[in-house]
């Protein structure tokens, strides 16, 4: 096995693509890499780069947000550009039922949900389970959804994860599992998301958006998820998770040339290009009581 084919195979589009918040960026670095380099890459990756991007149209269906929409529109003009004759029909005919199957699919889906509404304690035990953006995300979809993505213990739980662990490990600990007492009561008059908001405003925001980081830990580069390692292998987590956070661009070059750069601290300039770019909603940018239709 080449090392670039090792490489591309660490990157881990095939499980990535199956994820709903991880989809448009999986895309778009597999844009990137047919773009910029494809046509450098070995006859046996090529092959595999095309079958993630047949993959990925295969999956549009079955993602949910405009986010992925577009990434995917992205990725069907890169296959245009560079595929050669045959492979880029297939490609463009595979994207073009995808979207038809994504368009049926939505309007069964708007039609099922005038006949069925979650309650509140299934929508929160659900929402537990998203990352930041997907639950600002899930907010604006309707009343019913804005209600449990405002619930505090939700906000709370994040708060400790993301935030409280850079101040204090026990800290972080009792925000998650809920202080007794006082210290309960104290905790529950807080408005969690509000606290969110303060620390993702006073914290780059934008490494609180990537979806990309080399981990130190595993020594390699990983699909993060709630900024930490999302690999599996960091075995007992340590207090502070070394992740630094990577652009695109940067995953391309090292899948072409292994650059031992990844190890390095990005300048913010170094990440303008991944995180200006039209894939990471701004979380903060609408009102919390704006939804849209169901």
């Amino acid at each position: 096995m080449s090392d670039q084919v090792e490489r591309y195979q660490i990157l881990g589009y095939k499980e990535a693509l199956t994820r709903t918040h991880h989809y448009p960026v999986a895309c778009k670095e597999l844009s990137l890499i047919l773009r910029e380099a494809y046509n450098k890459l070995p006859k046996n990756l090529q092959s595999l780069v095309f079958q993630d991007t047949l993959s990925s149209f295969k999956l549009l269906p079955q993602m949910w947000t405009d986010n992925a929409v577009s990434a995917a529109h992205l990725l069907v003009q890169s296959a245009e550009a560079t595929l050669p004759k045959q492979k880029k029909n297939v490609a463009t005919k595979e994207f073009k039922q995808a979207m038809v199957a994504s368009k049926r699919r939505g309007k069964a889906c708007r039609m099922q949900e005038c006949h069925t509404e979650l309650t509140q304690d299934v929508l929160v035990d659900t929402f537990s389970l998203l990352d930041t953006r997907s639950l600002v995300s899930a907010s604006l979809v309707s009343r019913s959804w804005n209600a449990a993505a405002c619930n505090n213990h939700l906000w709370q739980s994040l708060y400790a994860t993301i935030f409280a662990s850079d101040h204090n490990s026990s800290n972080a600990k009792d925000l998650l599992n809920g202080r007794r007492g006082e210290d309960n009561k104290e905790n529950n008059s807080v408005d969690w998301r509000e606290a969110f908001k303060r620390a993702y405003t006073d914290n780059s925001s934008k490494r609180l958006t990537t979806s990309r980081g080399y981990c130190l830990y595993c020594d390699m580069i990983v699909w993060l998820d709630g900024l930490k390692c999302g690999s599996g292998k960091c075995g007992p987590q340590p207090k502070m998770q070394p992740i630094v956070p990577k652009s695109s661009e940067q995953v391309v070059e090292y899948l072409l040339d292994g650059s031992s750069s990844m190890m390095s601290s990005d300048s913010d300039s170094d990440l303008d290009d991944c995180f200006d770019e039209w894939y990471i909603p701004k979380l903060w940018a609408h009102p919390l009581n704006q939804y849209r239709p169901g």
